[in-house]
């Protein structure tokens, strides 16, 4: 049977060694970093992000504009190979009237499954180039935590990953006082009593 004494490392006795302090220190530091350094990181990652996000945002929404386009191309009758489950859009021919300018024609990006004549809306930049439509909120707050939650994880792998480290070291370093402590004690323990 076996008995476990709690906190023996931290407690004077003749059987703790130096690399039993040292281990007992790296797991509270691990501990305090594992529930307040992890989180933090990853809200300070997340913050970061989220303002980064609305920012780029901003600028899109700025330097972008929708246009109500009707689809006058013919549509693909299946989507190409390379194509397939990747955003389920095609390229087909649009054409819209733009106040000043008479109607224009260009080739954008529509939803599979948009045949002609149907209306769509169609996002240019300020060089008259087809583009994505801009970031919307719900893609910020999906980086932000994304980029949060990594952040969490990666900051706890790498704890851990030192602790790890400094676990092998510390049973490194206490094999060696034990054989020291051994030799020095060990010649008196196997005499022989005549």
């Amino acid at each position: 049977m076996r008995t476990r004494v709690r906190g023996w490392r931290w407690r004077r006795n003749p059987l703790r060694r130096r690399a039993d302090v040292v281990e007992a220190w790296t797991v509270l530091v691990v501990v305090v970093l594992l529930l307040i350094g992890a989180p933090l990181a990853g809200a300070v990652a997340g913050r970061w992000a989220h303002d980064d996000a609305r920012q780029i945002a901003a600028e899109q929404r700025a330097e972008r504009h929708r246009v109500r386009a009707e689809v006058v191309g013919r549509p693909p009758d299946g989507l190409p190979a390379g194509q397939a489950g990747r955003e389920n859009a095609y390229r087909v021919a649009v054409r819209w009237t733009e106040p000043g300018q008479g109607v224009r024609t260009t080739t954008a990006r529509v939803p599979a499954g948009t045949e002609r004549g149907d209306v769509v809306d169609v996002w240019f930049d300020a060089r008259g180039r087809t583009v994505a439509p801009p970031v919307d909120g719900t893609a910020v707050w999906q980086h932000t935590l994304t980029m949060g939650v990594s952040t969490a994880g990666g900051t706890a792998a790498v704890v851990l990953l030192g602790h790890a480290l400094v676990r092998k070291a510390a049973m490194r370093h206490r094999l060696e006082e034990w054989d020291r402590e051994w030799a020095r004690t060990g010649p008196e323990w196997s005499r022989r009593s005549a």
